[in-house]
């Protein structure tokens, strides 16, 4: 009975902090690249610890979409919280956006650092650092492949222990990404976020993940609707396509309904009306390691 009490009071104590956790700045001082000192002018990395019971060891960094323009809240915090029940660690990343002023490669530093920072403090978290992965959905999406994609493998050298971390993601989650920048199947509006409205074609072309593909991109789950008329899912099929010719482990999932931006299932936090995806997506996770 005491035992019993005593993992109660423990789990209460666990789920009140991981609801007060305040976000954290990725860099402790004024982060490279920035236009300003405001809020949006500073990168955070906000996180959601599983309960202590529950836990795997496993951390998965988010990445919400929005178009380079806003970040989608269910695209974050649910998704966290989602990955909590599956024992996992969840990272919600405030990335800095083209609609503050910034451009390609701000985006892509703010991603590395978080899994880096990740990294650098599993232990506080009770991490494995061999396990931590990156999720996005939609622009979110386009980030996390642009990361599985131009990760490095850190500065063994730097001051910062941060920097002496691998940014190579361990696994990657897309959901409905956008992938391509040039091309009847482009985002337009992520394009000219992220590169501005009069980037030349061939950064566009060169940052159309699909083509940045090697057999070191680690392992991907995918996820598309064949309704999304928001990003086509002939995005999605192309990284995988790319992934498939690589010889890189993946799962891609093409649901015949569903809207763009619909997050795990809705955009309220309704455990019952999940997408089927999430069910997949969670298999796919215990297969690798990452979940319970």
């Amino acid at each position: 009975m005491k035992a019993t009490l005593l993992l109660f009071l423990a789990g209460f104590t666990w789920g009140c902090l991981a609801q007060v956790l305040e976000p954290i700045r990725l860099w402790p001082g004024t982060p490279p690249g920035a236009l300003g000192q405001e809020e949006k002018d500073v990168p955070t990395l906000t996180p959601f610890p599983p309960p202590p019971d529950r836990m795997t060891g496993a951390a998965v960094v988010i990445c919400p979409g929005g178009g380079y323009a806003v970040l989608a809240d269910h695209e974050g915090s649910h998704y966290a919280r989602w990955l909590n029940e599956l024992g996992i660690a969840g990272f919600v990343l405030k990335y800095r956006l083209g609609s503050s002023g910034y451009r390609h490669p701000v985006m892509l530093q703010d991603a590395a650092r978080a899994v880096r920072w990740v990294r650098a403090h599993a232990p506080e978290y009770r991490v494995d650092p061999r396990r931590v992965g990156i999720m996005g959905s939609s622009a979110g999406g386009h980030l996390a492949s642009t990361l599985l994609t131009h990760f490095d493998d850190g500065r063994a050298d730097a001051a910062d222990p941060v920097e002496r971390q691998s940014s190579r993601p361990d696994l990657g989650i897309l959901c409905y990404p956008v992938i391509q920048l040039s091309g009847p199947y482009a985002h337009r509006g992520s394009r000219d976020q992220l590169l501005g409205p009069n980037a030349p074609e061939e950064l566009a072309r060169a940052l159309s993940n699909d083509r940045n593909v090697t057999s070191n991109t680690p392992p991907c789950f995918l996820w598309h609707t064949l309704e999304d008329r928001g990003v086509p899912p002939e995005n999605s099929v192309a990284f995988a396509e790319a992934l498939r010719r690589a010889g890189v482990p993946f799962e891609l999932h093409l649901f015949e309904k569903g809207p763009h931006g619909m997050g795990l299932g809705t955009r309220e936090w309704d455990p019952a009306r999940r997408h089927p995806w999430t069910v997949a997506c969670a298999a796919w996770l215990k297969q690798h390691g990452f979940a319970r």
